[in-house]
């Protein structure tokens, strides 16, 4: 089953497919996201917000969030709001 994981402004995420989830702000993950636009493998989730979380997948997506890494988290830490199992 998959596990859907709400990353703001009605976007979700596959929990199974998520590598991991960091800030946006290191020299590093600038340099993932320029890279990742690029290559057209960005999805922006963030909806014209200010990015605050880099969602990492494993097929090399790069998805923008507005909410905090640290909700995301807790989000796929915890089955509740937000989340929904497929078939």
């Amino acid at each position: 089953m998959n596990q859907l994981i709400h990353i703001g402004y009605g976007n979700m995420v596959n929990a199974s497919k998520l590598v991991s989830v960091v800030a946006p702000d290191s020299a590093p993950m600038k340099r993932l996201i320029q890279t990742a636009r690029e290559s057209g493998m960005i999805v922006d989730a963030s909806q014209g917000r200010k990015t605050k979380a880099v969602l990492i997948m494993d097929s090399g997506h790069v998805v923008l969030s507005a909410l905090l890494p640290e909700t995301i988290a807790a989000r796929v830490g915890q089955k509740g709001v937000g989340q929904d199992e497929i078939e």
